[in-house]
């Protein structure tokens, strides 16, 4: 295990009826803006609970926050910010939300070019508006850690930056709130926390034991309660389950003395960006065609994640890694996530589009060993198609 620094800040109000207990946690002088979506904020109730307990506050209200949040968009909440003197953020949905005011949050104390946050990866930030959470949409684990993703839409870039300075206050983690969510965006939400564990867990043993058996607990919840919720999407300790794997996927415990590989979401972050696909159908077409090129790399973790998530039988370790995979592969099907880009109308012209954005962008040595070149990408995009 690597040396490593643990520090997480956010307080968790966790469970039934817990936006009443917000107003305990905003200075009572503060001016409020509520960050938000669309109507789904207004259909579950959630937003008129949140104003209900912000009712002596003063509230300014921005809307419209799209599911990659898009920098044009964000930097109206930012104008409405500065103008009315906003003191606290409070952002109420799912990750992009979540990611949006955490750009919002920076942007609005920052002098210069707000895409300057975005394009050092959040190094230029050195203050920002305090942020709250209300998590609508179990997924990113944004409500627990200090990473957003920002799309520019005019020039197709999606990229992340992180910083200690957005790191929510606190977050409020009801599980009844994602009751009426879309089937697709709940499956969403599982692969998506799926593979951020994965991205964790599955590269080189390094005897992490603790962090290891944590994974795949995460795992194997997300593997029984995602199939669940979409026959049962009221069943609240499912809910809850799912809601709380996601958080604790990205929340800095499981890279603690870890390495870490992420490859498939720099890859998928910019084919979101260029094709408009759903985040979490990116990660579930490229971390098993990463898996597969770096089969030689991977193969003793995806052996021991074969056997202790899937409860593969013992054999070769080749052999159970790729079992593992296949395995994995039929979970995001069976959660109604295709897994080649084929699925979704991208064939082999889409691919220097993608290259291109990964060497403007300077991810050029990609996966735990950073030995994934642009042009190895390529070759695992034509297994992913």
């Amino acid at each position: 295990m690597k040396n490593f620094t643990f520090h997480n800040t956010t307080k968790i109000l966790f469970g039934r009826d817990q936006i009443p207990e917000i107003v305990n946690e905003i200075p009572k002088d503060n001016k409020v803006m509520i960050i938000y979506g669309g109507g789904s904020v207004k259909r579950n109730g959630s937003l008129e609970k949140v104003r209900g307990s912000l009712k002596d506050h003063t509230i300014y209200e921005f809307g419209g926050v799209e599911a990659n949040p898009h920098y044009e968009t964000l930097m109206q909440a930012v104008a409405l910010v500065k103008d009315n003197g906003v003191d606290f953020l409070l952002a109420l949905g799912g990750g992009s939300v979540i990611d949006g005011t955490k750009f919002v949050a920076a942007a609005a104390c920052y002098d210069g070019d707000a895409w300057d946050i975005v394009k050092s990866y959040g190094s230029v930030v050195k203050k920002a508006l305090p942020v709250g959470c209300v998590l609508t949409i179990a997924a990113t684990g944004s409500e627990m850690n200090n990473v957003a993703v920002v799309t520019r839409a005019e020039t197709k870039d999606k990229l992340f930056f992180a910083s200690p300075y957005v790191m929510p206050q606190f977050s409020v983690l009801e599980p009844e709130l994602t009751f009426t969510l879309p089937q697709h965006q709940t499956a969403n939400g599982v692969v998506d926390a799926f593979v951020h564990v994965l991205e964790q867990y599955v590269t080189f043993p390094v005897n992490a034991k603790v962090q290891d058996r944590l994974a795949e607990g995460l795992l194997n919840t997300l593997k029984e309660e995602g199939p669940e919720v979409l026959v049962n999407p009221t069943d609240f300790d499912a809910r809850a389950n799912i809601m709380w794997a996601a958080t604790m996927a990205l929340n800095g415990v499981l890279s603690t003395g870890t390495p870490a590989d992420w490859a498939s979401h720099l890859i998928g972050q910019e084919i979101t960006g260029l094709y408009g696909l759903d985040h979490a159908c990116t990660l579930a077409v490229m971390i098993p065609a990463i898996w597969k090129f770096n089969l030689a790399d991977k193969k003793q973790k995806l052996a021991q994640y074969g056997e202790r998530v899937w409860n593969i039988p013992a054999s070769d370790t080749q052999t159970m890694a790729i079992q593992a995979i296949d395995a994995t592969v039929a979970f995001f099907e069976t959660m109604g996530i295709k897994t080649r880009l084929s699925d979704y109308g991208l064939g082999e012209d889409s691919i220097p589009a993608v290259i291109d954005k990964l060497k403007e962008h300077g991810h050029v040595a990609l996966g735990e060993h950073g030995n994934i070149t642009p042009e190895k990408v390529e070759a695992v995009l034509k297994i992913a198609l």
